[in-house]
């Protein structure tokens, strides 16, 4: 079970890391078009939209590298969990309105649309991720 447990917190930390720091680069390549996806879910007030386009893809960057150079593993982790806690109740509220809208997660310009219905089990993917990785953490970072 140990070395099963370290397996599985390495591949947790180096997927997650690599997916978040993938989705932070492409949002922040383009800050204006995922503005423009964050808009569309219609649950900010218009200033913060970009606000949040401006922020959010430098804290995925932030965490994904944290996870991929093994630092801070649990802050990194509590921030993705929480921000994709958040992305799921988006998604839940937009599917819950009909709005057919794309998720903007990885494509800030909507050329590859993926419906709502899609990002959230995604999301429910990725959060599966984050826990494990939690709860294998220490025997992940167990020395000898």
């Amino acid at each position: 079970m140990k070395i099963a447990g370290r397996l599985l917190f390495h591949a947790g930390r180096l997927v997650l890391g690599a997916v978040f720091l993938y989705a932070g680069w492409i949002k922040a390549s383009d800050v204006t078009g995922f503005a423009g996806q964050v808009a569309a879910y219609q649950l900010l007030p218009y200033t913060l939209n970009y606000l949040v386009a401006a922020t959010l893809p430098y804290i995925e960057l932030l965490c994904g590298a944290m996870l991929l150079l093994n630092l801070r593993i649990r802050p990194a982790l509590l921030v993705l969990g929480v921000f994709n806690l958040g992305f799921m109740a988006a998604l839940v509220l937009v599917l819950m309105r009909g709005l057919e809208i794309d998720c903007g997660c990885f494509d800030p310009t909507g050329g590859s649309s993926t419906s709502p219905g899609a990002a959230l089990l995604r999301d429910l993917v990725l959060m599966g991720l984050v826990v494990m990785t939690w709860f294998f953490q220490k025997a992940g970072t167990r020395r000898r």
